[in-house]
């Protein structure tokens, strides 16, 4: 079986759902844990794909130029080699961003301040022509938790999603790396952890019991959404992915 490597930033942000989903789909799964101290490979030979999770850290330099955890520039230039070879590529959240900052796009607190909760992204134009999210719906559900956005995209990637408040919630850099912004690994137990003595929830001034519950309320249709969404990925690192599948499209108006 193929396999695909999975980098963990955080123990509180683990593959969770979407392990499950990948596995469905037919892929291994090694996980790796910088930040207990397991070291990253050089490259990715032998592996079908890559996975990069979230995290509490931040994607840009910290005040006295270090970078947000040791381990993020050697990740990054797995990130670098994974588009350059073509290897399936799928960075959630922090590793979205990372997925950007290792291709010269530009990651920052987010001026809008903070996005925490259930949510929703529009769909762009280009989503259409993409492999993967072609078959997702034009406004899916989503689950969101995060200080700092990507104010630039890398040169040349292509938007997916956007969100009023947050334009880069989803892009494509080249034909095979995507980048979610928000998270579609969480189970409630995870959003109950992360929101417990929270102090980004404690900012926004956010009950905690409210946003777990929201949360919990939505959790059917994110896997409803970014289950298949996980398994087509997998079919992609397996080379079994139809790309020349037919596309849905709206009926004309009027017929």
């Amino acid at each position: 079986m193929a396999t695909a490597l999975v980098i963990e930033n955080d123990p509180t942000d683990d593959l969770r759902r979407l392990g499950e989903w990948l596995t469905e789909g037919g892929l291994q799964l090694r996980v790796l844990r910088p930040h207990a101290g397991e070291e990253l490979p050089a490259d990715l030979a032998g592996y079908a794909a890559l996975v990069v999770l979230g995290g509490e850290q931040q994607a840009y330099p910290l005040p006295d130029g270090t970078p947000g955890a040791p381990w993020f520039p050697a990740l990054e230039g797995l990130l670098r080699k994974a588009v350059r070879y073509r290897v399936p590529t799928l960075g959630v959240c922090l590793g979205a961003q990372l997925l950007a900052t290792a291709h010269a796009g530009l990651v920052e607190r987010s001026p809008s301040g903070p996005e925490v909760g259930p949510g929703v992204v529009g769909k762009r134009d280009a989503a259409d022509a993409d492999p993967l999210f072609r078959y997702v719906p034009l406004i899916p559900d989503v689950l969101q938790w995060h200080s700092d956005e990507i104010t630039e995209l890398p040169r040349g990637a292509t938007l997916l999603a956007a969100s009023t408040r947050y334009p880069h919630q989803a892009f494509r850099l080249g034909d095979r790396a995507w980048g979610l912004q928000f998270h579609i690994e969480c189970d409630t137990a995870m959003i109950a952890d992360w929101a417990r003595d929270s102090d980004l929830l404690a900012e926004l001034g956010y009950d905690e019991e409210l946003v777990v519950a929201a949360c919990d309320r939505v959790m059917a249709d994110v896997e409803e959404v970014w289950q298949p969404f996980a398994i087509r990925f997998a079919a992609l690192a397996l080379g079994e992915l139809d790309d020349d599948a037919p596309r849905r499209s709206l009926p004309l108006l009027g017929h």
